[in-house]
């Protein structure tokens, strides 16, 4: 008896729609439908609503990203044949539900490919920091004159030394993209050999010793109990003085009280894309200091950028129809280290 040829995999969306034509364009929209069946205009926000119980019924694959609900036993009760959620996002920590992990369903997460945006703004910040350009162009639109000598003397950035705390996806993307560039770069990361991180070009360094020589430290370490509040008061004392201080990871990280204190005085400068609260109270004194630069969490994946994110899922969808496993596999035991 001939045998019969393998079913194509059925899809469902579960996020907030807005998003949907930014993930995926109609180009991959289409090689969605040459990969698996789904319906394109079914986009789950309650995992018990009528509207979506036939669709769940079926399905093999949840395609999930931002504004989706938690994945729980009621989504398994909805879904039994569910096999894979592909997550079209970055963390999956608060997204994935004990039953989930329990069940063994295979998880993927386009956090690798949500990593790329965020060095890419870590390094642009970097080096216009190396150059004192935002304190410049404060100055420039006030005084409209040019600098003198001794206004750089020490800008620059040969020879500039950046601390990167975590060697996680972006951080190793950034430690990438660092190379071309006339920087000495130290990495503190817990888990990181020091051959990891010499092939990474970076000087491996107990955390104080980072904060103590870094001209400018970048954040990349993952928000969990043991990064809370990670730099507070006794260690943002280590950084010298005009040091930057760049956080693209999570506000919890840093001591918001004792980072203000630092800022108000003048001691550190600091480009922040993340803080706690977020957004910062209205009365926040960060929002007029001159050596803060803010932006609205801006990092992370926006706009065109939303594409890749896509790309990243279908290319794992596509790895599950030839009977693959995933790229960007996430498994319950990464949690404890990882977003």
């Amino acid at each position: 008896m001939p045998s019969r040829p393998p079913q194509p995999l059925r899809a469902v969306f579960a996020m907030d729609p807005v998003h949907l034509p930014r993930l995926f364009p109609p180009p991959l929209m289409a090689r969605l439908g040459q990969t698996c069946v789904l319906e394109p205009a079914l986009v789950v926000q309650d995992f018990g609503a009528p509207s979506a119980a036939a669709a769940l019924a079926g399905a093999d694959v949840l395609i999930t990203g931002w504004g989706c609900p938690p994945l729980d036993a009621g989504l398994l009760t909805a879904a039994p044949r569910l096999r894979a959620v592909l997550h079209a996002a970055g963390s999956v920590r608060h997204l994935i539900g004990d039953a989930v992990w329990e069940r063994g369903i295979t998880v993927s997460s386009a956090a690798a490919a949500n990593a790329v945006p965020v060095a890419e703004y870590t390094l642009a910040m970097i080096l216009l920091a190396g150059k004192d350009a935002f304190a410049h162009w404060d100055r420039y639109r006030t005084a409209h004159t040019l600098p003198a000598p001794a206004d750089t003397a020490s800008t620059g950035n040969l020879g500039r030394r950046v601390g990167v705390i975590g060697a996680s996806r972006v951080g190793r993307r950034l430690l990438e993209l660092l190379r071309p560039f006339d920087f000495r770069v130290l990495l503190h990361d817990p888990y990181a050999t020091p051959q990891e991180a010499a092939a990474l070009g970076a000087e491996p360094v107990p955390l104080e010793t980072l904060l103590s020589r870094s001209d400018i430290v970048t954040l990349h370490a993952p928000d969990l109990p043991g990064t809370h509040r990670m730099l507070d008061a006794a260690r943002l004392s280590l950084l010298r003085d005009g040091a930057v201080l760049i956080n693209t990871s999570r506000g919890a990280l840093v001591d918001p009280d004792a980072l203000t204190g630092e800022l108000v005085s003048g001691r550190l400068s600091a480009i922040l894309d993340v803080t706690e609260p977020e957004p910062l109270p209205a009365d926040s004194p960060l929002y007029r200091l001159p050596n803060v630069v803010l932006t609205p969490h801006i990092a992370g994946s926006l706009g065109n950028e939303l594409e890749r994110l896509g790309r990243t899922v279908v290319a794992e969808l596509e790895r599950l129809a030839a009977g693959h496993a995933p790229a960007h596999e996430v498994r319950r035991a990464d949690l404890t280290r990882v977003a």
